[in-house]
């Protein structure tokens, strides 16, 4: 399938040609100069991918190039094309506007405040709206009509709402009625393929009983995308889950090198695990935009996304501990994916952990004992900031000593040799030294620009 749509295509939010970019979860087109907003904006707002130069999912593409088709935008822009709205007179910026402050406050306005998407009449209880909408969601994902589905979302419908008279979720419904497309919307909106029924049969399982197996395997890879995506970001390959081999770890860690196993719940380590995710995600979409910049032209230090944006929903502390993932070179962050992949499949095959305290700030200070001192104590205070001091860098700082004998150790978990590990790591260090390469690059012509444009004045008449 070609991973381009039609030459006629265009920018979502500045309308210019030829879009290399989408907005999976937004179902958009959008130019270079947008992605670089969408970015800052963070994926719980924007989940951006390039369309020719990263790897898809091909029903996922499809999925995006259907609401792009069906013109998903409108949803997104629902009262700028209402002349009735106050908002109607706003304008959308053209491709000749600045980026800032005209692409980056209309981004921000269209997708971080949804400013323009059509409002529901206010109600007294808003729990029974956003019951309503999930209900009306759930009638619908039996449909191949996404377009419906995606402004039920946008609306506040949830994509894992259970069905308290149905006794299933929305998944079950699209994926017993084969909808693949509307399977892919569900999950990027947090649908889980491996949710129970009243009868203790999940999607999957569903899929497969109506004959649907390529849908059935699809739900499967994104039961596991999360871990899979940190096997691929380490080795370049993907568990081969039709045969039951559902992770990949680099080096095998037995329990005598996890002592503690991260000392986390369930609940926060599925927490560490998504801001691990997504620290994966921001390394290599950051890699993947300076590799396909055109750099004949100044790429200013404003289009790079230095760390994880802020969410919002998420406490101080965790946004803080997110951040300073980005400190994190690349035999030390190797080394914390491997430690959550080694847990991931220790906490599945059914050695969970019970935190003695629930709550986030106890995530991060546990996060700290294993990649510091491993006798640390769960309560010491935790950092005040992200822009600590060096000496706070331990929090998180792995320990490289213990990891070492685990790294050269000659067992290894599946087909994945220490040997290639170590090749990987080292092209992970060189991707790095080459994007601090273009930055310094980068700088050196912006400073040549200003001297050009200081001169220019001088030679005139």
């Amino acid at each position: 399938m070609s991973k381009r749509l039609r030459n006629s295509e265009v920018c979502a939010d500045c309308s210019s040609s030829d879009p290399r970019w989408a907005s999976v979860n937004r179902g958009v087109l959008i130019c270079d100069e947008c992605c670089g907003v969408h970015r800052s904006l963070g994926r719980h707002n924007s989940q951006v991918r390039h369309l020719s130069n990263t790897p898809w999912p091909p029903t996922q593409l499809q999925m995006v190039q259907t609401l792009y088709n069906n013109g998903a935008n409108a949803i997104w822009e629902h009262t700028l094309l209402d002349p009735s709205s106050m908002t109607s007179g706003k304008r959308k910026p053209n491709p000749q506007d600045k980026v800032h402050p005209n692409k980056t406050e209309f981004v921000k306005s269209k997708y971080q405040m949804l400013a323009f998407v059509h409002r529901l009449p206010c109600r007294d209880d808003d729990s029974t709206a956003a019951a309503d909408l999930s209900k009306q969601l759930h009638s619908s994902v039996r449909t191949g009509n996404l377009e419906t589905c995606l402004r039920l979302l946008s609306l506040g419908a949830q994509a894992n709402y259970f069905h308290p008279e149905k006794g299933n979720t929305p998944l079950h419904i699209a994926a017993k009625a084969g909808q693949v497309c509307q399977a892919e919307l569900l999950c990027v909106y947090g649908a889980d393929p491996g949710a129970p029924d009243s009868n203790g049969k999940t999607p999957i399982h569903y899929a497969r009983q109506a004959g649907h197996q390529d849908l059935a395997d699809r739900l499967m890879e994104i039961q596991y995308e999360l871990t899979d995506r940190l096997a691929f970001y380490l080795c370049g390959r993907k568990p081969d889950h039709k045969n039951g081999q559902h992770f990949i770890i680099p080096a095998q860690m037995t329990d005598a090198t996890l002592p503690i196993s991260l000392q986390l719940s369930d609940h926060l380590f599925e927490e560490l695990a998504m801001d691990v995710y997504d620290e994966v995600d921001r390394r290599e979409t950051d890699a993947v935009w300076l590799a396909t910049q055109n750099h004949s032209t100044l790429v200013t230090e404003t289009t790079v996304v230095p760390f994880l944006p802020v969410n919002p929903e998420y406490s101080s502390t965790r946004n803080q501990g997110r951040q300073k993932l980005a400190r994190f070179n690349a035999h030390e962050f190797a080394t914390l994916v491997i430690d959550i992949l080694s847990d991931a499949k220790r906490r599945q095959q059914g050695n969970s952990v019970s935190s003695p305290k629930d709550n986030v700030e106890v995530f991060f200070k546990s996060v700290g004992s294993r990649h510091g001192s491993e006798s640390q104590e769960i309560d010491q205070p935790d950092y005040d900031s992200v822009a600590s001091d060096e000496d706070t860098d331990t929090d998180l700082r792995v320990g490289k000593a213990d990891r070492a004998k685990s790294l050269d150790s000659d067992l290894s978990d599946g087909p994945i040799s220490v040997q290639e590990f170590l090749e990987v790591k080292n092209a992970l260090s060189a991707s790095e030294a080459k994007i601090q390469e273009l930055m310094k690059a980068n700088s050196n012509l912006s400073e040549e620009l200003r001297l050009m444009q200081k001169k220019v004045p001088e030679t005139q008449p």
